[in-house]
């Protein structure tokens, strides 16, 4: 059994297939595996796929399905991979120049999960900034370190124990936005213990066809299923007492400042904005007594004070302001 599966769900991603694919490629490294998963492409990828599985029979395997999502790729991937271990790498996305030698040393430790950090990179290969995986260093658990729960949900910024998906039948769900938050909350609660190692290996492409930069707001209500997908789940394992804090400033951060940012981006005028927070206020009725919400940096105060009182213009040039002066 190899210790590694990197699994590579593929979707019409042909003029950037290849990078992805040779940056997980060291033919003098023993114990990992490279698992496609071909969505349903109808580009040549299928074709690129088949060219790298018959070049590279002993390390990559080459699944075909119906178009089901990334979600569903994904769950295909966890249920053909053979390694101890599951690092899942977006097909526009690239691993960083020896991130993967790292990452084989790396699961030599204890762990069942291992968060690392990412690259935002644009198309032309320039830097945007390096993201924290996570806030604290070392190993720890949920409940040594619920604050976990507000670091980055994403799902490839991460090794995990594939035991965790098979064992406690956690899955990612198809065909839905925000897979990940629906997903890694609830792999959190069964982790034993989880390390953090302050590395750079992920690169995330920022580019205009990916869904991040999707133009149609409506698709952004998909974050309230996520959310209550996952505070539901807290709730039937009767640890929600234990962590509503730490959920419920969770909840505001995904549903409602950056749900909101990325509706404004698109049509700062779109009535999404106001469902978003009508629906979290309607939960969570409290949450400006939350600690975390009192603690909050000025800059976020600031933007929840105008999405409170819906103030969607200002809110959208402040956020404009903000990418102009990072460069994007």
């Amino acid at each position: 059994m190899p210790k590694l599966s990197v699994v590579i769900p593929v979707y019409n991603v042909e003029n950037y297939l290849r990078k992805c694919i040779d940056s997980v490629l060291y033919e003098n490294l023993e114990d990992y595996e490279i698992v496609i998963v071909n969505d349903g492409s109808t580009d040549s990828s299928p074709e690129i796929c088949r060219e790298y599985a018959l070049r590279y029979p002993g390390l990559i395997r080459l699944i075909s399905t119906p178009n089901g999502g990334l979600g569903a790729a994904r769950n295909v991937g966890i249920g053909q991979a053979k390694g101890e271990f599951l690092l899942f790498l977006d097909s526009d996305d690239t691993l960083s120049e020896n991130a993967l030698p790292e990452i084989m040393e790396a699961l030599q430790e204890d762990v069942d999960i291992c968060i690392f950090d990412f690259v935002n990179v644009t198309e032309d290969g320039r830097s945007l900034g390096r993201v924290r995986g996570c806030e604290r260093e070392g190993c720890f658990s949920l409940e040594e370190y619920p604050e976990l729960l507000f670091c980055p949900p994403n799902a490839w910024c991460k090794l995990w124990k594939r035991s965790m998906f098979t064992d406690f039948g956690i899955a990612f769900p198809g065909r839905v936005w925000f897979e990940d938050l629906h997903t890694t909350p609830k792999l959190y609660t069964h982790a034993r213990r989880i390390c953090y190692v302050p590395k750079g290996w992920y690169q995330y492409l920022q580019r205009a066809g990916s869904i991040t930069k999707n133009k149609n707001p409506q698709r952004c209500l998909e974050i309230i299923g996520a959310v209550d997908s996952t505070v539901d789940y807290f709730r039937e394992k009767g640890l929600f007492p234990r962590y509503r804090e730490e959920l419920e400033y969770m909840a505001l951060y995904h549903q409602v400042i950056t749900s909101t940012t990325r509706v404004s981006m698109i049509d700062w005028k779109s009535p999404v904005q106001k469902e978003l927070y009508r629906n979290y206020a309607e939960k969570f009725p409290d949450y400006r007594e939350n600690r975390y919400v009192k603690a909050m940096p000025v800059k976020l105060k600031l933007l929840l004070f105008y999405i409170e009182h819906g103030l969607y213009l200002p809110f959208h040039l402040t956020m404009r302001l903000n990418d102009i002066v990072k460069g994007k």
